[in-house]
């Protein structure tokens, strides 16, 4: 069989979603591999995604409102620390305390229900949280200084409603996009920790096949993750329209 018929035929299986055999996995393909993983990942990336929403969101309001307050410098300095700070030193020091030592959560694997997955959510957020944070404060801070929030002031709205209503609103197109690549991000799979937490999720399934040498699972992770990376772009287009009208995808 030549090159260019076999590059052909694999293109015709990834329309059918069809990747191949794993190498690995005898007996097993790449798309029942994904498939396995894919559920486990789904759960990590939903509590994941809320904890950046409830944490980076509100953090990045606040520290913008007080800014050069103490409580804004001692959030930067926590946000940077957590941005910094490499994932597998986060992901082990929450083992080792939470688990580890004070026992409040399972160590390894999903055989614990939802305790499973908080420790890799809190250690895969971190850094996303930080940048949230940081991205939100940023974009508050400018939208704050426009000319159309002097004369809502002007005009006797209320704080409340200028903050909430008008800068928070106009502040969240940057958001979005960070949004939307933290979302695809986590729907792939966080190859570190879940190889250090022992989760049978998608980006386990790509670690062990870089290991083994599975090319077609690693070339089959690869496809599924740009896939999900282009659904987010095109999601994140018409979000950018629903929040500001002013946004066009006609043109």
């Amino acid at each position: 069989m030549n090159i260019s018929k076999q590059y052909f035929d694999f293109l015709k299986g990834i329309v059918r979603f069809d990747l191949g055999p794993s190498y690995a996995y005898e007996g097993r393909t790449v798309t029942e591999l994904i498939s396995r993983g894919f559920p486990v990942t789904t759960r990590m990336a939903v509590l994941y995604i809320v904890l950046i929403i409830v944490f980076g969101v509100p953090l990045g309001v606040a520290a913008a409102l007080k800014r050069n307050s103490y409580f804004d410098r001692g959030i930067m300095f926590i946000t940077t620390l957590g941005k910094t700070l490499p994932g597998f030193v986060k992901a082990t020091l929450i083992l080792y305390i939470f688990a580890f030592k004070l026992g409040w959560f399972p160590i390894f694997g999903i055989n614990d229900g939802f305790k499973s997955y908080v420790l890799p959510c809190i250690a895969m957020s971190l850094g996303s949280i930080g940048s949230m944070t940081r991205l939100n404060r940023a974009s508050m801070l400018d939208v704050m200084g426009q000319d159309y929030i002097r004369t809502a002031r002007a005009k006797g709205l209320s704080e409340i409603k200028i903050k909430y209503k008008h800068a928070l609103r106009n502040a969240s197109l940057p958001m979005i996009t960070s949004l939307g690549g933290n979302i695809a991000s986590a729907l792939t799979g966080s190859f570190v920790i879940e190889k250090i937490f022992a989760l049978p999720g998608v980006g386990g399934y790509f670690v062990k096949a870089v290991g083994n040498r599975d090319y077609t699972t690693i070339m089959g992770v690869t496809i599924f993750s740009s896939l999900i990376s282009l659904i987010m772009v095109l999601i994140v287009d018409i979000c950018y329209v629903v929040v500001d009208p002013r946004v066009s995808i006609d043109k």
